[in-house]
């Protein structure tokens, strides 16, 4: 049976309970608990919806460029703080500890390069940008020591960790701890919409208005382009943006992420969860829905403050249920992108697809290791030898899923700068040097190992076998 608002005293007297729980995480749980169960969610009218103007959403080369005067660079970066989303394990890629360890590429991690990138800045300016990362109850202990190799760089970091909420037994609608599950299980961070309340919770937000910083930029560890932008944060305070998305134009890899659409006169976020059965291709077309949130946001940090004092964020709820250790379980969580709504002067920029290299899988890794970019000064810079603006698609099999086990299957990275297309199944080692270009799909069949030679260049080719090489 479906649980309703008659559950909530029960849940509430059980989170009481709860001594790990701090008293901001109890009422912040609560909160969103209740606004699931009155079933507040925003119905959205397809016919109301409209496409945003290039007031709304700025198209990026229509801002205004910095001028090379260092004092009104150095002036900019002095409102800045740099805020990072590190609460995700790297379990999908076979890594133990947070995400941002794993190694990018030249043994430097996400978060090396995140620093080298702030330390380069601060040092070329005199100023002293300093670099935020959000942890999650699963990766704050790693992350304090970790951190702690950085002690000499110039660079302040700071850490603060998101809420722990516990996970509600679906069954009987009560908090899994309360039931005896002690362990991390019990508790799941509620999404990155909880950066603001957590921001705000942790001190961090009213210290760093005491040292006169004025905007936030907010993206995801993984996201290599997220780079710092001194001509969107410009233009946000000359224009007194309070809010900015980052989109850029969808491509069919991109179908199912979030977009912008101006609603009641409001710019929204738009997420495919919301959008009604009938509807659905028609917002995973790229014709209509042109373009998509990278998760790069740029936020005034004196209406964080107004908004979460107000409690006025209510972003749409994201129900997660899962099935872990055999009991089903309801996780609620929020995306910070929904927050676009509830600020004022809010826009998007639609920003070149450089700004946009998440690494979320090896395949993404094989990318970024070859010489389709370089690294310089910490940034992954893309090869202006491809002419062709859009990545090659790359499909690598289970046997390639785990970051230990794709890297002894290469002996280096091959040349991918002419590649459209890469399929690889079954058990398939490359060997050095190897050069691939066209479409290339090699298949080992089940009990069979393709190794391809040293030096082997590839050209659109099907290799189904040793005897195709």
């Amino acid at each position: 049976m479906a649980a309703t608002t008659e559950n909530l005293p029960q849940l509430k007297s059980a989170v009481d309970g709860l001594t790990e729980m701090s008293d901001n995480e109890r009422s912040g749980f609560i909160n969103l608990v209740s606004r699931y169960l009155s079933g507040e969610a925003q119905h959205i009218e397809w016919s109301k919806i409209q496409t945003p103007t290039d007031e709304i959403v700025v198209p990026y080369e229509k801002m205004a460029p910095v001028s090379e005067d260092v004092s009104e660079t150095k002036n900019l970066l002095d409102k800045l703080v740099v805020l990072k989303l590190n609460g995700g394990l790297g379990t999908t890629m076979g890594c133990t500890g947070p995400k941002s360890v794993i190694e990018v590429r030249d043994g430097l991690t996400f978060l090396d390069l995140i620093v080298i990138q702030i330390e380069n800045l601060n040092n070329k300016y005199g100023c002293k940008v300093p670099l935020v990362l959000m942890n999650s109850f699963n990766t704050h202990d790693d992350t304090q020591k970790i951190v702690e190799k950085y002690t000499n760089s110039n660079v302040d970091i700071h850490t603060f960790n998101q809420s722990k909420y516990p996970r509600v037994v679906a069954e009987e609608f009560v908090p899994w701890p309360s039931k005896g599950k002690t362990d991390k299980d019990g508790w799941y961070p509620p999404g990155h919409g909880d950066v603001f309340p957590s921001l705000m919770n942790s001190g961090k937000l009213d210290a760093f208005l005491s040292q006169g910083k004025e905007y936030v930029f907010v993206a995801n560890s993984d996201n290599l382009g997220a780079i710092v932008d001194l001509k969107i944060l410009k233009h946000l305070i000359q224009n007194k943006n309070e809010y900015c998305m980052e989109v850029t134009p969808k491509t069919l890899a991109d179908v199912k992420g979030g977009t912008l659409i101006s609603y009641e006169g409001k710019v929204q976020l738009l997420e495919i969860a919301q959008v009604p059965d009938e509807h659905v291709n028609e917002f995973k077309s790229i014709e209509k829905f042109k373009i998509f949130n990278t998760n790069n946001l740029w936020v005034n940090l004196k209406a964080i403050k107004k908004l979460v004092e107000a409690d006025a964020l209510k972003m749409e709820i994201i129900p997660n249920p899962k099935e872990v250790d055999g009991v089903k379980v309801l996780q609620l969580e929020t995306a910070a992108g929904a927050a676009i709504r509830f600020f004022d002067n809010a826009i998007g920029v639609n920003v070149p697809r450089s700004r946009f290299l998440p690494v979320k899988a090896t395949s993404d890794l094989l990318l970024v290791q070859s010489d389709l970019y370089t690294l310089v000064d910490g940034f992954v810079i893309r090869n202006s030898a491809r002419t062709n603006p859009s990545n090659p698609t790359i499909e690598l099999g289970p046997e390639f899923k785990k970051v230990a086990n794709f890297l002894s299957r290469f002996k280096s990275i091959p040349s991918i700068v002419e590649l459209d297309s890469l399929k690889v199944s079954g058990d398939v080692y490359f060997g050095s040097s190897v050069v691939l270009k066209g479409k290339v799909t090699v298949t080992a069949k089940s009990g069979t190992k393709i190794e391809i030679p040293d030096g082997a260049v590839i050209e659109n080719k099907d290799i189904n076998g040793p005897e195709d090489l």
